[in-house]
């Protein structure tokens, strides 16, 4: 069985809902680096690790969202929702090696470029 497969089979029956909504972003992140595939293939055969679970830490982003605007409804872009899948499967950040819960460098850390003249 394949990744997809894999994905396919969690999402049976969840149809436009969140878990759905969390495979089919899982499939486009895969198609987008196929080289993930074989991590993720690992994921979806641990119960902790499934779409259920990932779109369950989706909600708890968007439930602090929801607290802090004190609004009727939340909004969660594809962008906010890929990086908690991304962080969830210990993927790395979109156009990066370093997975998505690597440290991020702060601006003090980097060379000042006048250093270079």
């Amino acid at each position: 069985m394949t990744v997809y497969e894999k994905i396919a089979a969690q999402q049976k029956g969840h149809e436009n809902t969140d878990i759905w909504m969390v495979g089919q972003q899982l499939k486009d992140i895969l198609r987008g680096d196929p080289t993930l595939e074989e991590m993720v293939d690992k994921d979806m055969d641990v119960e902790d690790m499934s779409l259920a679970n990932a779109a369950k830490k989706i909600k708890a982003w968007a439930d602090e969202q929801h607290k802090k605007t004190k609004g009727s409804c939340v909004c969660v872009p594809p962008d906010v929702a890929e990086g908690i899948i991304r962080e969830f499967y210990g993927l790395p950040a979109c156009g990066s090696s370093e997975p998505a819960s690597a440290p991020v460098v702060e601006d003090d850390a980097l060379p000042d470029f006048a250093d270079f003249l």
